[in-house]
């Protein structure tokens, strides 16, 4: 299974191994990876699964839809690398991929 580095915004790091299949979001919620709150379970209708993907991956994940972009209108501190978990599909490609999650999510 490929493994997901989730950095805290306090540095605090928790690799997990996430089934391939399963979205950035999923991963982090089924092993208790705090700071990615999902409210709206992964439906893109929201942007509380914010986070900043390290740029060494940027270029690996695909673009971002058109409705990912719309929500991330609603998130604090957007960068250029900033994503919405739920719309990563991890694969086994992604193995030792590092994501970092903002200090709150809105």
């Amino acid at each position: 299974m490929p493994k997901v580095t989730y950095i805290e915004h306090d540095g605090r790091e928790h690799a997990v191994e996430v089934k391939s299949g399963l979205s950035v979001m999923e991963g982090a919620i089924r092993n208790n990876v705090p700071g990615i709150d999902a409210d709206c379970g992964g439906a893109c209708a929201c942007a509380t699964c914010h986070i900043f993907v390290d740029p060494a991956w940027a270029g690996q994940l695909g673009e971002r839809g058109a409705m990912e972009a719309s929500m991330l209108d609603f998130a604090e501190g957007v960068q250029e690398t900033s994503r919405l978990a739920c719309q990563i599909k991890v694969a086994e490609a992604h193995d030792g991929l590092i994501v970092r999650l903002p200090e709150a999510q809105h």
